[in-house]
């Protein structure tokens, strides 16, 4: 156990407690977030990052929707947080002219370097320890051991991330389920051409404009112009050939006369593919990247580490075990980031070419585009399906087939998740039909 008087970890005074009710491993939003939940509700709680607090979790600008603040139970944010609500989102077929507008759709710009810091202090606030600096290197029954010393846990929650502390066996994420995601924020060096670039794409200012497909089928470059700068956002997938989002941003600004010195940003490997299947073990649980709990369609995790952390934060304080909230989870919304998962797979083959002939027959149109967006399976349109068969047969032989094959599979994600085993024991054979789907 600690014994209270501190070791140093890189120079700095770390003092662990001897005993918390619960130990947060990686203190980015998904475990900032648990943090704060479980210290609300009476909890002992110590959370660790093994980098500085200052520079935990995300650092650059990631849509969050409204409903998913509601859902994590986290106040939406205020500005300067809040960098932008609702603004109007263009997706375009590779450069285009093809284009889906959603509007109204909930989703709100969110600096998460801010938000990451409204979680700690919500968290030390309700008496939580957060310590940065700190490395941990495995657990054994209640003990935790850190590059700072031991401390003894009744839970370990694991939030560090695809590539953290692995305190539970994982399935791999081979290379082509890695997106490559970066963000930026640049000034804007002329406004003129700025206006000029905004105009030749007839989008507004403080409005997304979303290249999708310009390296590959799963794959894009948003821009978004407001208050003198401009944020770039773009992900692929680099194991299937193509630059990754980095360089996207880069040839971005190097075409671009207009867009000046660089503000800040981030870049991120994010896992894709199915939810970990097995996100609890004894005293361990797992939310955010490292319990795959990604939404593909976008490559998102910052909402759903944040709804994770509000059921596992209940989960515990209401006496129940890591596998509880595992199985609540799975139940409520595996099938809905199984179900976009495999559309990601299908997106991932498609040229622009595929993309536009979508948004033509009507496959691909504002309503499906929103729901994407605030991460829900999109409403049963009967108009859609009264058309669907004519639309696919147009959409051409292979596509419709692909399709087809997608969407039916997606309808079988949603009760398989749902009948997710209490039992661990039958957990393997419900393993192996939810990889079924994705073969």
């Amino acid at each position: 156990m600690g014994d209270g008087t501190g070791s140093t970890t890189r120079g700095v005074r770390v003092t662990l407690p001897e005993r918390v009710d619960l130990c947060v491993v990686g203190a980015g939003t998904a475990g900032a977030a648990l943090a704060g939940h479980a210290a609300l509700r009476g909890m002992r709680v110590l959370c660790l990052d093994r980098r500085a607090l200052h520079t935990a979790g995300a650092r650059w600008v990631n849509g969050v929707s409204r409903a998913d603040f509601d859902a994590a139970g986290i106040p939406q944010p205020q500005a300067p947080e809040l960098r932008g609500a609702d603004t109007a989102f263009h997706l375009v077929a590779g450069r285009g002219p093809e284009r889906v507008t959603v509007r109204g759709h909930g989703v709100l710009e969110v600096d998460m370097r801010h938000l990451v810091e409204r979680l700690h202090r919500r968290a030390e606030e309700a008496g939580a320890a957060l310590l940065g600096q700190v490395r941990v290197h495995g657990v054994s029954d209640r003990r935790v051991s850190t590059s700072a010393g031991v401390v003894e846990a009744d839970v370990v929650a694991d939030a560090s991330g695809l590539r953290g502390a692995s305190l539970l066996p994982s399935r791999s994420v081979p290379p082509t389920d890695i997106c490559a995601a970066a963000q930026a924020v640049h000034r804007v060096c002329d406004a003129a051409g700025a206006r000029a670039f905004l105009d030749a794409h007839a989008v507004g200012e403080d409005e997304t404009l979303c290249f999708s497909g310009v390296a590959g089928g799963y794959s894009i470059l948003n821009v978004r112009v407001a208050h003198g700068e401009v944020g770039l956002l773009a992900g692929s997938i680099p194991a299937d050939g193509h630059a990754s989002g980095r360089r996207l941003i880069a040839d971005f600004v190097a075409e671009q006369s207009w867009i000046g010195e660089p503000v800040f940003g981030g870049q991120r490997p994010i896992p894709l593919g199915l939810p970990q299947p097995v996100l609890a073990h004894g005293r361990i649980a797992r939310l955010g990247d490292s319990a795959g709990q990604v939404f593909s369609a976008h490559g998102s995790g910052i909402a759903p580490g944040m709804v994770a952390a509000r059921l596992l934060a209940e989960t515990l304080a209401a006496g129940g075990a890591p596998d509880t909230y595992a199985v609540r989870w799975m139940r409520t919304h595996g099938g809905l980031f199984a179900s976009y998962d495999l559309f990601r797979r299908f997106s991932q083959r498609l040229s622009p070419v595929e993309l536009r002939t979508l948004m033509r027959v009507g496959l691909l149109d504002e309503a499906s585009a929103a729901a994407g967006l605030a991460q829900v399976l999109p409403t049963p349109n009967a108009a859609l399906l009264a058309r669907l068969p004519q639309a696919l047969w147009a959409s051409g032989g292979a596509l419709a087939t692909s399709l087809a094959a997608t969407v039916s599979k997606m309808a079988l994600a949603v009760p398989l998740y749902r009948a997710y085993p209490q039992s661990a024991p039958l957990r393997r054979a419900w393993t192996r039909a939810a990889e079924s789907l994705v073969r």
